[in-house]
C-alpha cells in the first residue's frame, strides 16, 4: 500500500442537497440464536421499501452496546474469506450475548452500498489487481455509498440516546454524533488477517481511515 493516506470521500452521511431516507418500524418477533434470544425489529425505508433490522437483546433504554453492520451476503451467509464481515458480525452478537443486552443494527447496504451485482463485478476487478476502493471507482461509484444516519433514526425509535459502539469505522461514529446520539466508547472489532483479506484490510486502514491497529 506504500503508506498512502489519501482517503476518498465516503457517502456515509447526507451530502448537501440530499434527503436522508426515512425509516418506519413495521414488525417484530422473538428470534432465539446461539448467542441468546433477540427481538428482531424490522424497519422499512419509505419510498424504496428497503428493510433494515435491529436485533435487540435485553434492556437498551437510554444506553446500549451496539454494532452497525452493513449487509454482506458473501461474508455473513457464505463465510467468504475476502472480507472480515462475518467475523465482525459474530463478534458483535457474541459480545451482546455475553453482556445480556445490546443491539445489532443490520443495514441492507450490500457492497458498501453498490449492491450485490456490482460487488461481484468489483471482486472481478480486484482479482485483476485493483484494491476495493479502486474497483468501486472503476465501476463509477464512490468508495462508500452507505448512509449511517439510517442507524440514528432506528436508535431514536428504540429510545437509545448513548452507545458503546463496536466499530473500526470513524464514519459511523461521526454519523451517530451528527444525529444526536452520544458515542461514549468505541469498542474495537478485531479479526484475524488471512491471505485472502490482508490487502482488503490494509486498504480499509490506509484509504478508508478505519482504525485497524492490530495489522
Amino acid at each position: 500500500m506504500h503508506g498512502e493516506s489519501t482517503r476518498p470521500t465516503a457517502q456515509s452521511s447526507e451530502q448537501p442537497g440530499e434527503v436522508s431516507p426515512q425509516v418506519q418500524f413495521v414488525a417484530q418477533a422473538r428470534i432465539p440464536t446461539k448467542y441468546g434470544t433477540f427481538n428482531m425489529k424490522v424497519f422499512q425505508e419509505q419510498g424504496s421499501g428497503v428493510e433494515h433490522v435491529a436485533m435487540v437483546m435485553g434492556d437498551i433504554t437510554e444506553h446500549a452496546l451496539i454494532r452497525i453492520h452493513s449487509e454482506c451476503m458473501t461474508g455473513d451467509v457464505f463465510g467468504s474469506l475476502r472480507c472480515d464481515c462475518g467475523p465482525q458480525l459474530d463478534f458483535a452478537m457474541r459480545e451482546i450475548g455475553q453482556a445480556g443486552n445490546g443491539i445489532v443494527l443490520y443495514l441492507r447496504q450490500e457492497g458498501r452500498g453498490i449492491g450485490l451485482i456490482n460487488k461481484l463485478k468489483a471482486y472481478e476487478l480486484q482479482d485483476q489487481g485493483l484494491d476495493t476502493v479502486e474497483a468501486n471507482l472503476k465501476l463509477g461509484f464512490p468508495a462508500d455509498l452507505r448512509k449511517f444516519d439510517i442507524a440514528g433514526q432506528m436508535l431514536e425509535h428504540l429510545g437509545v440516546k448513548s452507545v458503546n459502539l463496536m466499530t473500526n469505522n470513524p464514519d459511523k461514529i461521526a454519523a451517530l454524533k451528527a444525529y444526536g446520539i452520544e458515542v461514549d466508547e468505541r469498542v474495537p472489532v478485531r479479526s484475524d488477517a488471512q491471505p485472502e483479506n490482508e490487502r482488503y484490510l490494509a486498504t480499509k486502514l490506509h484509504k478508508l481511515g478505519h482504525q485497524i491497529d492490530w495489522l
